[in-house]
């Protein structure tokens, strides 16, 4: 069940058959603010809005309401995984190589012909495509650009 963005968390949690609790509210709630956030900014945030939160607490809300379809994981490679509100579009990501920044971006083909795959005979039933895109953000190519700037030591 996709995050309608204009609904209220709690009542999204009620439809998606879910008890409404302080923690899920809240997690909702910064997930649309934040954006794709790892455990640890998403339980800073928390923290800062219900008071005390612990870890464990943070996973096991993300693990229900992504269970639930509400919230969707990513995994690149190499790095902590990331949340963000399962709006219910065919979007993949861009991750920068530099500094981990990840991005929305809409499906290149159009809507969800990324989940009809060329080989149909292994008996799959495919519900989901997870396209992540690798490259330097602007700020990264422009590090790469500029000579270093460290003093050398000369003898």
């Amino acid at each position: 069940m996709p995050f309608p963005l204009d609904t209220e968390p709690a009542t999204v949690l009620r439809g998606a058959g879910l008890r409404v609790t302080g923690p899920r509210v809240a997690a909702l709630a910064e997930l649309r603010e934040a954006g794709h956030v790892d455990v640890d900014s998403l339980a800073r945030r928390l923290r800062a809005r219900l008071g005390r939160v612990s870890t464990q607490a943070v996973y096991d809300v993300l693990r229900v309401l992504t269970d639930a379809g509400l919230v969707r994981r990513i995994e690149p490679a190499g790095a902590p995984a990331r949340y963000e509100l399962d709006g219910g579009d065919n979007h993949h990501h861009l991750v920068c190589r530099g500094c981990g920044t990840l991005v929305d971006v809409p499906c290149a083909t159009g809507i969800r012909p990324c989940l009809e795959t060329e080989t149909t005979d292994h008996g799959f039933v495919v519900d989901e495509a997870e396209v992540i895109y690798w490259g330097l953000c602007p700020n990264c190519q422009a590090s790469a650009l500029t000579p270093n700037s460290a003093p050398t030591q000369q003898d």
